[in-house]
């Protein structure tokens, strides 16, 4: 019998002992219970409500979906959180029930556009204020890494939901933790594929001129014998790595007979040590290589993409055929700054603007495979990417093709096919539009009114 505190004088020491126990449990019955009410333990949890999907509904006008030859008039595609679920006439498309809908019917509608050669960390570097040089030995990579922030925005912007990026020049790992500042939602920018430092040879990059005493950084990687270089590539695809880029060819000029003549750098073997090794990551190597031996060694060591090509022999492009070696040329940037036409520079500056396009003319009637690049950030990230279409025209592209070589071809040098670069079910709603016709004037790209990525609107002024 319990009594409060007190006790009988004739209660035994036991039985005052479970009396005291009694109570305590007694007093705490309200507290257990309460407990027991906000954690009812696991047979009494309700499931978790799933996640509510969120849809939205494209009215398209004009459709290039990146795939097909033609356009497509009139089309809806549904859009369910961050993919694409299906693409259809407007006429027996069924809008589902609460969709956001999204007029563009008076648009033409594209897949995210993809630069697959670009440099976040270089602003275009006017020789005026210091170049390249100053960049790397003035510039904090913190303000180099806020750039680099702003570069990547400005790429979204203009309807570049996608870009490789192919090393930081001289930045380390930046380009890692911009990709992952994206991802992350801490950043607006594109999807990003990144190749981290790059590589060279001893001679085979700036920073370079000073004093022989003075050890001063490089811009990449320096590496020296197939041991060194594989090693480098096995640092850079442990720390993030999706490309390694490598640097086959550095200064060139004009020859005794007037060809474009172009330094090499890694040998055949290094090359190898670093294709094996990448290969074998189920990753890629972007080659920059310009002409001459260095290309060839290029294509020699296994490489997967060319990049730049400016001066593509015969050989080289059967070469490039049978291995399926992709060409990434970048004609608008050999038009920019060159130097007085009577000097060695100059007179450079204007065989790399020619051959450029000359080969590129060759490689696209040979059917070499051909993707979108600009050298942005060679490229003040103020100019328009978008520019290098028209160069692409301008050299022998239908305005299809180059739409096709910024999507559908890009993503399959990505080995990204059916995700991005594509407007149907199951790839990412990556999605731009235009007012204005691509086909007739593919200079209307530069005016990009609409951008979606990853199912979110980021910029709509077609409104």
């Amino acid at each position: 019998m319990l009594s409060g505190s007190r006790e009988s004088p004739n209660t035994s020491r036991d039985e005052r002992f479970m009396m005291r126990a009694l109570l305590r449990l007694f007093c705490l019955f309200p507290a257990l219970t309460v407990v027991a009410q906000l954690n009812p333990g696991p047979q009494t949890r309700q499931p978790a409500a799933p996640p509510q999907s969120v849809v939205t509904v494209i009215r398209a006008g004009t459709l290039i979906d990146g795939a097909s030859n033609a356009p497509k008039q009139n089309q809806v595609i549904v859009i369910r959180n961050s993919r694409i679920e299906s693409v259809g006439d407007a006429v027996s498309a069924r809008i589902p029930e609460g969709a956001t809908v999204i007029d563009l019917s008076r648009s033409t509608v594209l897949p995210g556009l993809i630069d697959t050669h670009t440099h976040i960390f270089l602003q275009g570097e006017d020789p005026a204020e210091g170049g390249y040089d100053i960049n790397i030995l003035k510039y904090p990579v913190s303000l180099r890494a806020a750039r680099a922030t702003v570069a990547a925005r400005r790429a979204l912007e203009q309807g570049f939901t996608t870009i490789r990026d192919v090393e930081t020049e001289g930045a380390g790992y930046g380009d890692v933790g911009i990709k992952q500042a994206i991802e992350q939602g801490f950043i607006p920018g594109p999807r990003m594929f990144v190749s981290t430092l790059a590589i060279s040879t001893t001679g085979g990059y700036p920073l370079e001129g000073y004093a022989p005493e003075l050890t001063l950084p490089k811009g990449v990687q320096i590496v020296d014998g197939p041991v060194q270089a594989r090693k480098a590539a096995r640092e850079q695809l442990d720390h993030g790595a999706d490309w390694i880029k490598v640097y086959m060819t550095h200064r060139s000029w004009v020859g005794k007979k007037g060809e474009l003549v172009s330094q090499p750098t890694l040998t055949v073997e290094e090359l190898k040590a670093i294709t094996d090794e990448t290969h074998g990551w189920g990753r890629k190597v972007a080659c920059h290589a310009y002409s001459g031996i260095g290309l060839h060694r290029a294509l020699d060591g296994g490489c997967d993409s060319i990049e730049h090509g400016l001066d593509l022999d015969d050989a080289a492009i059967q070469q490039m055929l049978r291995q399926g070696t992709w060409l990434v040329p970048t004609m608008s940037v050999y038009y920019l700054d060159w130097g007085p036409e009577n000097t060695p520079e100059g007179q450079r500056d204007r065989k790399r603007a020619s051959v450029h396009g000359v080969s590129f003319n060759k490689a696209l009637k040979a059917g070499v495979k051909i993707a979108f690049g600009t050298d942005m950030g060679g490229i003040p990230w103020t100019q328009p990417i978008a520019e290098e279409f028209k160069r692409e025209v301008e050299f022998g592209m239908t305005p299809m093709q180059a739409i096709q070589s910024a999507t559908t071809k890009a993503a399959e040098l990505l080995d990204q096919q059916g995700q991005i670069g594509v407007i149907a079910p199951g790839a990412y709603a990556d999605v731009v539009a235009v007012n204005g016709d691509p086909l007739r004037d593919v200079g209307v790209l530069e005016q990009i009114g609409f951008v979606m990525k990853d199912g979110k609107v980021f910029r709509n002024e077609l409104k």
